[in-house]
């Protein structure tokens, strides 16, 4: 593992500002320099806990997750290198399907944004959609395979705007699936993107056995 060399806190944003889409025609294209590539490790910094560490290209601690295992797992903190609350993941209550409300720092009112799993025989490729506050209007909707740490997410103009992707060595040898790339767009926040990370893996990661 490169060494860390932690940054800075970011400086505070309003999550209108982090959701709120640029305008661009393009996909989603690292190559020329446009995505924020993160490495995903599905570990926590703190011993005997599990969560999720992300760094950046040169090995900064950007995001930290470390109550994963905390009581039911209903309840999710995002935070960043210096362990200041970004977003919290609440399980809904008395919701049809897997559905979580998502909150900017650790208030418990007036959600930012929802990811909800989606369950049809019609369309097999969605995993989840995204919609802004309580609303169902969806924002943003996540394709293809978690398990396979190969699906993508679009915007409602079908535009891709982050991406998972699994982390191969210079040999083309994969990682597995504990390791992983998430590269992220200019039109979507990274702190937003990790949260659906955290919420996909939810759904469809080993940590799905988790109750309310």
């Amino acid at each position: 593992m490169t060494k860390v060399y932690p940054n800075a806190a970011p400086a505070t944003t309003t999550m209108q500002q982090l959701l709120k889409l640029r305008p661009s025609n393009s996909a989603l294209d690292a190559a020329a320099g446009q995505a924020v590539v993160l490495t995903v490790w599905k570990k926590s910094l703190l011993f005997n806990c599990n969560g999720f560490t992300v760094y950046d290209g040169k090995g900064n601690l950007v995001f930290r997750v470390d109550n994963y295992m905390a009581s039911s797992g209903s309840e999710i903190v995002l935070m960043d290198a210096a362990g200041k609350p970004l977003l919290t993941m609440r399980r809904k209550r008395l919701s049809l399907g897997d559905n979580w409300l998502v909150y900017d720092g650790e208030t418990a009112t007036n959600p930012e944004f929802s990811v909800k799993k989606h369950v049809s025989i019609l369309n097999t490729k969605c995993l989840a959609h995204v919609a802004a506050g309580r609303n169902k209007n969806v924002m943003y909707e996540i394709e293809g395979s978690y398990a396979q740490r190969c699906c993508a997410v679009y915007d409602e103009k079908k535009r891709r705007v982050a991406e998972i992707k699994q982390k191969e060595t210079v040999g083309g040898v994969a990682f597995g699936v504990d390791v992983f790339r998430l590269l992220v767009g200019p039109e979507l926040d990274s702190s937003v993107a990790m949260a659906i990370v955290i919420l996909l893996d939810q759904m469809f990661g080993s940590t799905r056995r988790f109750s309310t």
